[in-house]
């Protein structure tokens, strides 16, 4: 029962990290489009990086290892574009502007590029919640059979959350003008750790293998890439003054690389 608790605290505190991010929002300005430019291509930078340099090769190795290297290769491609696919769906899916409108008291008339940036923060928040998910089984179990190796994961993991919390919060502040909302949306993406913890426990843990944690992580990399190159960057660039988002877009790049590194 210990270690159930204690791999359950590693979780929480990991996913709730998205929180130090999302306060970003309650010390920011909606005036200042150029610290928006920079924030979303920042996001974009985290976003992109860290799924094409951990997620996507995670996702590799583990169907490799699970059904050989030339199966294994395919499926990890396969994956990742479905998961490409899916955000385009269920992007297409999300109501109308008129309707988003309306549920968060935009003036469609002149709130058109606040629409889009709440859309921007709604796809990001969905997201890092799927990616979040399955890092919460995979702490929740490492901290059951290996509480040593689990700890620096936890911590690695909750550093790069916290950058993940600044891509949901900013984009939303900024639609909302509501500090409380942009945090709310941010700190519930991080819950879905614990929340990978509890069913990956209570549901999961005899169908968890090296098969479906490749297939997901797969996906989730296809899912943040397309959302940074088809929502964030664009937005960015309109926000911002000359080259400003691409040095959000290293910025992010070189933040989630540190952060990766910390814990080799």
């Amino acid at each position: 029962m210990n270690n159930i608790l204690f791999a359950f605290s590693l979780s929480l505190l990991a996913g709730l990290s998205t929180g130090i991010g999302s306060t970003l929002a309650f010390f920011t300005k909606k005036t200042n489009t150029k610290f928006l430019s920079l924030s979303l291509g920042f996001s974009a930078g985290v976003m992109i990086y860290v799924s094409m340099v951990e997620i996507f090769v995670n996702a590799k190795d583990s169907l490799t290892s699970e059904i050989g290297i030339k199966a294994g290769s395919w499926l990890t491609v396969i994956s990742f574009f479905c998961g490409m696919l899916l955000i385009y769906l269920i992007d297409t899916f999300i109501p109308s502007e008129e309707s988003t409108a309306a549920a968060y008291n935009i003036k469609y008339s002149t709130g058109y590029s606040d629409i889009k940036l709440l859309r921007i923060g709604i796809l990001t928040a969905l997201a890092i919640a799927i990616h979040n998910f399955p890092e919460g089984i995979a702490t929740f179990i490492s901290g059951i059979h290996k509480p040593s190796i689990a700890i620096p994961i936890a911590v690695a993991i909750a550093i790069h959350n916290i950058p993940e919390g600044i891509s949901v919060s900013v984009p939303i502040y900024y639609a909302t003008g509501d500090r409380k909302k942009a945090f709310l949306y941010s700190f519930i993406s991080g819950l879905s750790e614990p929340l990978g913890a509890v069913i990956g426990y209570l549901i999961l843990m005899p169908f968890i293998n090296n098969l479906t944690f490749g297939i997901i992580f797969a996906a989730v990399a296809g899912i943040m890439v397309f959302i940074s190159l088809n929502e964030l960057l664009p937005a960015a660039r309109d926000y911002g003054d000359d080259n400003l988002y691409i040095y959000g877009l290293i910025a992010g790049m070189a933040v989630m690389a540190i952060s990766l590194l910390l814990f080799l």
